[in-house]
């Protein structure tokens, strides 16, 4: 058993690991909102990575915390989680984000965080401690997110080309200039109210494991939101330009009136998801709805052996974190 003090310090650890994650979290999936208008050259970098990071913290006036609520009371069951479990899902989670940074794959951050849980709940009390519900729609949604950007990406693209079909190509490319800023703010401010709130959830699981915090609690302490919308917003300044790439140019040539498109489809996406409490992967997202607007000129114009790529690294987030996680659970027993 723990003493409070031993466990004071080992909570405000665990705290700054998770805003640790967070960060990185925003550094490794800034692409997801940048990539397009960097690409288009609409933004230039240092102005692109500043306009999403205000709308990722903006994001903290708009949506509800019904993500964080699902991360922090609907993934595994009560009184399961100790300041183990959260140490291995957290080193799980960044682990794996470091190293699809390092090779700059657009892999999930979110997935790798449930992954972590996942890995780290496993090893301490086995998958029956897990709650069914809460792991079956997150994976769902795995295949769910980009198959609906996919299509709202490649619906926004079929409907603006139907209406500017008379319209002068410089004139529309001139429009969609300007209307990418709003796109891009919209995705930010999506990328923002899913993503801090699966950290949030992490420090929730947290406080409660340890009694800073009662699961009666309709929502976390403030500080824990404050902290983490300020967090991703950070890491998105710093921003991830090996993902850039990938996003932007790799995966298909963009134009603003694409670039319009893939935001709007996915920035729709994560409000749907993030109202509904649903943690989904902001890069899967957007790298649905890119592929659905360059489907839309022709198959061709979609570089399929790099979304290839991408989709391998997909199915592999969930169980490379989880087992990291298990593994890190294991050392942390050794360690406090």
């Amino acid at each position: 058993m723990q003493t409070v003090q031993t466990a004071l310090w080992v909570v405000a650890l665990l705290v700054a690991l998770a805003l640790l994650f967070d960060f990185m979290n925003g550094f490794h999936d800034a692409a997801n909102s940048i990539a397009t208008v960097v690409s288009t050259g609409v933004l230039k970098p240092a102005q692109a990575v500043l306009f999403a990071a205000f709308f990722n913290v903006v994001a903290i006036l708009v949506f509800h915390l019904s993500v964080a609520a699902t991360v922090g009371k609907g993934i595994v069951q009560p009184g399961v989680v100790d300041t183990h479990v959260v140490f291995g899902a957290l080193v799980g989670a960044i682990t794996w984000n470091v190293i699809t940074w390092y090779y700059g794959i657009p892999s999930s951050s979110s997935h790798a965080l449930i992954g972590g849980i996942v890995g780290a709940v496993i090893a301490k009390a086995g998958a029956g401690s897990l709650v069914s519900g809460g792991i079956l729609k997150t994976v769902a949604f795995i295949f769910v997110s980009p198959l609906l950007g996919f299509l709202l990406g490649s619906l926004m693209m079929v409907i603006v080309a139907w209406i500017c079909r008379r319209a002068r190509p410089g004139k529309v490319d001139k429009w969609f200039r300007r209307l990418q800023l709003v796109s891009a703010g919209a995705y930010s401010l999506g990328h923002g109210g899913n993503d801090a709130q699966k950290t949030i959830g992490i420090i929730w699981l947290l406080l409660i494991a340890t009694g800073y915090a009662s699961a009666s609690d309709a929502s976390p302490p403030t500080w824990t939101i404050l902290s983490c919308y300020f967090a991703i917003g950070l890491g998105t300044m710093f921003g991830g330009w090996r993902i850039v790439k990938t996003m932007g140019q790799k995966i298909t040539k963009l134009k603003p009136v694409g670039g319009f498109c893939a935001e709007t489809g996915g920035a729709l996406t994560l409000f749907l998801a993030t109202a509904l409490g649903i943690p989904v992967s902001t890069t899967h997202t957007i790298t649905g709805a890119i592929v659905g607007v360059g489907s839309t000129q022709r198959a061709s114009a979609v570089r399929w052996g790099v979304a290839g790529n991408i989709i391998w690294a997909w199915i592999l987030t969930i169980p490379a974190s989880a087992f990291v996680a298990a593994v890190a659970y294991w050392i942390s027993l050794q360690l406090f």
